[in-house]
């Protein structure tokens, strides 16, 4: 699954640049896939949508810290556990629950992300 944050969120920003797949972004900023991944050409996302990779998507969140579900691997294949929650000093750094996923599904994107 996916992790989301909740909006407990201080808006420290620590969990940012901790992501392997560049999945966090502050509150009201848009977001690519392309951001700091390797993809290039178009990517299909969770919803079936194709997308240019470099297209700008509205911000998940305007008000506190965001994940983008599409981006986001809970560190599978880089790290034991999420460093998002590792490094949340308030713990609102969780799991999804409208998004429950496989570790084979989590490694499957991450292979998609960094070619």
């Amino acid at each position: 699954m996916a992790i989301m944050i909740t909006d407990e969120c201080i808006n420290c920003g620590a969990c940012e640049p901790e992501c392997p797949n560049n999945a966090i972004y502050e509150g009201g900023v848009q977001w690519a896939i392309s951001d700091g991944s390797s993809v290039t050409g178009t990517y299909v996302l969770e919803d079936g949508q194709e997308v240019d990779v470099d297209a700008q998507q509205a911000p998940v969140s305007d008000d506190f810290y965001y994940i983008v579900p599409d981006k986001c691997t809970e560190c599978v294949g880089f790290h034991e556990e999420p460093q998002c929650a590792a490094v949340c000093p308030v713990d609102c750094c969780v799991p999804d629950p409208e998004r429950v996923e496989s570790e084979a599904v989590l490694l499957e994107r991450k292979d998609r992300l960094h070619l």
